[in-house]
């Protein structure tokens, strides 16, 4: 039995879908413990694509129980479409639940998340203008509506007369917007609540539950470790915790039930939205990784910028987390570059940087100091174990792992699912006994 929570370690799109994708093959519970809508995974399963915002991953196995956490935060609207898409592709949602106390995203919170955003000009942060920021303000000022609140019709239609009469105020006054009619808004989520009242649960006793009866829980995050709201790159940051504590909070369950950490990173690094970036990448080189990398936002559809991999963060992100183990993804866009920097320090003031430095005005001020690797200049899209791969190409993966301290257990290298290397399942195989810089292997082909 393992409880295993899986991040992002870079600033989200890391291809966490399909890790959680993979991995859920061998959980009987994936629960999504922070983030909303404005999050998003793609998985591709025999040539259909699947993207989902809400729901996990897992949901495509049909006897994995798949939970929506109390630290998540849920629009009702977007959820059932999700749900909707998978029933006509015959996909069964019976497993799904709900976290009775996860707070709701309400038609103001878009308002207020896209006015807020288009008043702060130059100082804009990248928010999604889906209500995400202003339905977690909430939550920390407890005028938030939750998903318990939406099963009581008449206390629902209570809160939002208040709540509504109270938004207006910021609306008409700070935004001059037009003010909110609340019976419309009743109505239409009293037919969430019809809609989704079969999945309604004390989402932390269901958890527990399946902790008791020692089956395998997977935590999976939104977003990643460097857009967390305490330790990322404040103020360009997600609502909430993305990061390995995270998880505990976000669904109710006690650090020490927690067995391991898995970290997904790109090989290479990428950025949507505002804030620094040392390895960011313009011109040809950057649009050439965007263009194999299909670097465009699930969410949005926005580009994301692209560079080289940055170990500083990556150190970060194993230490802020206590990783366990790495799935380094989209190793495959490499393939037909002559040379790869990789990023092992930064320049800032004069001096030389190991660490990443939590004062963000210093950290936009770092420059990167890279070392420069080899390419393999030949397809890894057919490789299947570490044996298959290109020498250079391993030895890229080794200087990885030796940058990071920490062994890599999977490696992506393509949008399917066939297309990973697992070198030890995070799971059920032995910790830390992965991929070392030492030149040990251990590998077979993912199913």
């Amino acid at each position: 039995m393992a409880n295993v929570v899986v991040i992002g370690a870079q600033w989200g799109d890391e291809g966490k879908g399909k890790i959680t994708d993979l991995l859920s093959k061998s959980a009987d519970v994936v629960v999504r413990y922070q983030g909303g809508v404005n999050a998003g995974h793609t998985v591709v399963v025999k040539d259909q694509t699947f993207k989902l915002h809400l729901i996990p991953s897992g949901i495509l196995y049909p006897d994995t129980e798949c939970i929506i956490g109390c630290g998540t935060v849920i629009d009702p609207r977007v959820l059932i479409g999700e749900i909707e898409q998978l029933e006509k592709l015959n996909i069964s949602i019976d497993n799904l639940l709900i976290s009775e106390t996860a707070h709701v995203t309400m038609p103001y919170h878009r308002l207020i998340d896209q006015a807020s955003e288009e008043r702060r000009g130059d100082h804009k942060i990248g928010t999604t203008g889906r209500g995400i920021g202003p339905t977690y303000a909430d939550k920390s000022e407890r005028t938030g509506i939750r998903v318990i609140d939406l099963m009581e019709p008449e206390l629902l239609r209570k809160k939002i007369h208040w709540t509504v009469e109270y938004k207006n105020v910021l609306l008409e006054k700070l935004y001059d917007l037009p003010p909110l009619d609340p019976e419309p808004i009743i109505q239409e989520y009293l037919a969430y609540a019809d809609r989704l009242r079969p999945h309604v649960v004390d989402s932390s006793l269901k958890i527990y539950d399946a902790i008791q009866r020692k089956r395998n829980i997977l935590f999976e995050g939104a977003q990643g470790t460097l857009l967390d709201l305490d330790h990322g790159t404040y103020p360009y940051v997600t609502s909430s915790n993305p990061v390995a504590g995270g998880a505990c909070v976000g669904t109710g369950v006690g650090p020490t039930m927690i067995d391991r950490v898995i970290g997904v990173a790109k090989a290479y690094t990428t950025r949507v939205g505002e804030g620094p970036f040392p390895t960011e990448l313009h011109g040809t080189m950057g649009e050439l990784l965007c263009d194999r990398g299909a670097e465009f936002g699930t969410t949005t559809g926005r580009k994301r910028r692209c560079g080289w991999f940055d170990a500083v963060i990556g150190r970060y992100a194993v230490r802020i987390n206590g990783l366990d183990c790495l799935a380094i993804t989209k190793l495959d866009v490499l393939d037909e570059l002559d040379e790869i920097n990789v990023c092992v320090a930064y320049e800032v003031d004069g001096k030389k940087c190991y660490d990443f430095p939590s004062n963000s005005r210093q950290f936009a001020r770092c420059q990167p100091i890279y070392k420069t690797i080899p390419g393999w200049k030949q397809s890894t899209a057919h490789c299947r174990s570490l044996e298959d791969l290109p020498p250079q190409a391993l030895d890229y993966l080794k200087f990885l792992a030796e940058l990071m301290e920490v062994p890599i257990a999977i490696v992506s290298l393509g949008a399917s699912r066939d297309q990973t290397i697992i070198v030890e399942d995070p799971i059920h195989g032995p910790k830390r006994a992965l991929l070392y810089t030492d030149g040990a292997l251990r590998s077979k082909a993912a199913n």
